[in-house]
């Protein structure tokens, strides 16, 4: 079994998280220092709230050196939320810099007619590339989304999946190396949800790193 460690630096819903793994029979460790990751197989990067403040949380935890060497190294990751938008350069909601992990740029959600931000809610994702924990049966499924920015890969093969926002194409998930991360919240998403989640776990004991 693989050790999975949940990075700690106060921006994440970590009960949440915690509980759908453990009704896959996956325990987690909370990692809040450079020591704690060496010990992991792999990491999960969760995050609620705004960027900046995020980015001050893990600069205090002396963490990110050790985050960017772990997935340049091709170890594996999985963002969720916030978790995903910190893996870009920089985001419309701030002004620091991110972990600079995936080319790109988070944007504000752009105004829809009959839509609301935050943009708060289930919806159905589509797959536009495969990636090795998505099969077709997750396409077309309702994922459960709680944000207001979405991210804008600048190579469109770093997308795994979208949603609709209105009439907007946003990215709902993103693969890149052996670090995939998801706009939407897998650990609240039900079924499908947990299916993605349990995909991650049989996809860590043969991954090649």
């Amino acid at each position: 079994m693989a050790k999975i460690g949940l990075i700690d630096y106060g921006m994440g819903n970590l009960f949440s998280v915690q509980q759908a793994f453990k009704r896959l029979n996956q325990p987690l460790n909370n990692v809040r220092d450079k020591n704690s990751i060496v010990e992991c197989d792999a990491l999960i990067l969760p995050g609620v709230g705004a960027f900046d403040a995020a980015m001050v949380n893990l600069q205090k935890t002396n963490l990110i050196p050790s985050i960017i060497d772990w997935v340049n190294n091709g170890k594996p990751l999985l963002g969720i939320c916030l978790g995903l938008q910190l893996l870009f350069e920089g985001s419309d909601e701030g002004s620091l810099k991110g972990l600079g992990l995936i080319k790109g740029h988070i944007r504000r959600l752009p105004q829809e007619e009959n839509e609301r931000i935050p943009h708060m809610g289930w919806a159905p994702i589509s797959i536009k590339n495969q990636c090795p924990i998505f099969n077709n049966d997750l396409g077309s499924d309702w994922m459960y989304f709680v944000h207001s920015y979405s991210a804008c890969p600048s190579e469109e093969k770093n997308i795994v999946a979208t949603s609709k926002f209105g009439t907007t194409d946003v990215t709902a998930m993103v693969w890149h190396k052996n670090t995939g991360a998801c706009q939407f919240h897998p650990e609240k998403s039900g079924k499908k949800g947990q299916e993605l989640l349990l995909n991650w776990i049989k996809w860590l004991e043969n991954a090649e790193y």
